[in-house]
């Protein structure tokens, strides 16, 4: 029995520190699993991050192709304005100094008008070149901002196409570690079921010889109860035997006494006595006999008792 609680005790604890093995694999599973998970993930949502980031690094390109393209057409319409306005203003000197030198009034007056228009022209010339200065310092400005969003994507995506095969390795080595942790938790569970099985079976075995044990117990527990009542019993019959030894021991000294009484006595006085005490008795019980017939059955238990007291009396 001892023997027995010991070893479920011990097949117990061994279960236990399987099952706290088991459940640390586990533990460590599930941890390498969630890592190779959000590794995959992130590997994904970088992957997605890049592609949205090159599509939006193409979109700034054809914008700063198209910028590009403006501004150096702007550039090419001011210059060409610059190229026309310097001849202008020198073609104004010149006619400037014809005026200086005509003497001829009209042809003085044709040399004016043509210089104004000249000026004018001069003058729209400079509008058009400001206003495409303006333009072109704008889409400049453009150009510069959609440049430096296309070096910080491109930084972006650099960065990120770094961090890649760092994921790809952490995906390796979590899924191989996984694997071998798998293995090993297939085992422990094995051997903690075969650690159940087993203590199971002991287990079973001492409720069994407990359950024994116990109806054992009872029947001992019956047969004591059984004993004491046969012992109480003979007590009790040793008692009555007792007591019937006693008062027939009683009942031989009262007919000793008697006996030794009638010896010390005339025989004669006590054979008239006695004759006495027969008629009286036999006299009274008749009377008595007849009155108990009319009257109830206790007075005439209490007048047989006193018959019998008197005679008592009278042999004394």
């Amino acid at each position: 029995m001892t023997s027995l609680e010991k070893l479920v005790k011990a097949l117990r604890q061994k279960k236990n520190e399987i099952t706290k093995l088991r459940k640390k694999v586990e533990k460590q599973l599930h941890q390498e699993r969630s890592t190779e998970r959000r590794s995959i993930s992130g590997l994904h949502s970088i992957e997605k991050k890049i592609e949205s980031e090159r599509a939006e690094i193409s979109a700034i390109s054809d914008i700063l192709t198209q910028k590009t393209s403006q501004l150096e057409s702007i550039e090419r319409l001011v210059q060409s304005a610059e190229d026309r306005l310097s001849r202008e203003k020198d073609e104004i000197e010149q006619i400037k100094q014809e005026i200086e030198f005509s003497e001829n009034p009209e042809e003085k007056l044709s040399i004016e008008d043509r210089l104004r228009s000249l000026l004018g022209h001069a003058d729209e010339l400079v509008t058009e070149i400001k206003s495409r200065q303006k333009t072109a310092k704008k889409i400049a400005t453009d150009v510069a901002q959609y440049s430096g969003i296309k070096s910080t994507i491109s930084g972006k995506i650099q960065n990120q196409l770094k961090s890649k095969p760092s994921l790809r390795e952490t995906i390796t080595s979590s899924h191989k570690a996984a694997e071998k942790l798998l293995q090993d938790f297939d085992r422990k569970t094995k051997a903690e079921e075969s650690a159940k099985k087993v203590l199971d079976r002991a287990f079973t075995k001492l409720k069994e010889l407990l359950a024994k044990q116990r109806k054992a117990a009872k029947a001992r527990a019956a047969k004591a109860r059984a004993a004491k009542a046969r012992a109480a019993k003979a007590r009790a019959a040793k008692a009555r035997a007792a007591k019937a030894r006693a008062a027939k021991a009683r009942a031989a000294k009262a007919r000793a006494a008697k006996a030794r009484a009638a010896k010390r006595k005339p025989a004669k006085k006590t054979a008239a006595k006695k004759k006495v005490t027969k008629r009286k008795p036999a006299k009274k019980t008749a009377a008595k006999k007849k009155v108990t017939k009319r009257k109830p059955a206790k007075k005439t238990a209490a007048k047989k008792k006193v018959t019998k007291r008197k005679p008592a009396k009278k042999v004394k």
